[in-house]
């Protein structure tokens, strides 16, 4: 029997480790790249990835952008297009409000972060909020 896909939103820094550095969160690339993981972004968490991507100190021409958006990360996701609001009071950095949404809209199984501000939060609607080194007992 099949495990079940796992439908997950990572934050920013998660997915930029993952694409950039590898490492020891190579085993995320992995996963989703073998079917284990659904990713989930909504516009609002892709467009702060494509942001951040373009920071100087990582030095992505255009077309590493590009690449890493199209060919690494969009086949393999869902774009959660309706988005249903959450209470704003639940984390203490509003910037981390547009993951908790896109997970409860999407349907998430996990949120995945390393940030101290998501993973107070514990939980929403659920979906529990776990860091890398949770997932990656989570997929063994």
């Amino acid at each position: 029997m099949g495990k079940k896909k796992l439908r997950v939103v990572l934050d920013t820094n998660v997915i930029l480790s993952v694409l950039l550095f590898g490492g020891r969160l190579e085993f995320i690339r992995k996963a989703w790249k073998d079917g284990r993981l659904r990713l989930l972004f909504s516009e609002d968490t892709l467009k702060e990835l494509v942001k951040v991507l373009h920071y100087p100190k990582f030095g992505l021409e255009d077309e590493e952008i590009d690449f890493l958006i199209y060919a690494e990360i969009l086949p393999y996701a869902e774009v959660v297009n309706k988005i249903v609001e959450v209470n704003r009071e639940i984390c203490r950095d509003r910037d981390d409000i547009k993951f908790l949404e896109c997970a409860v809209s999407g349907r998430a199984d996990y949120i995945v972060s390393g940030d101290d501000d998501l993973i107070s939060v514990g939980e929403i609607e659920g979906i529990k909020i776990i860091t890398p080194a949770e997932l990656r007992r989570i997929l063994k």
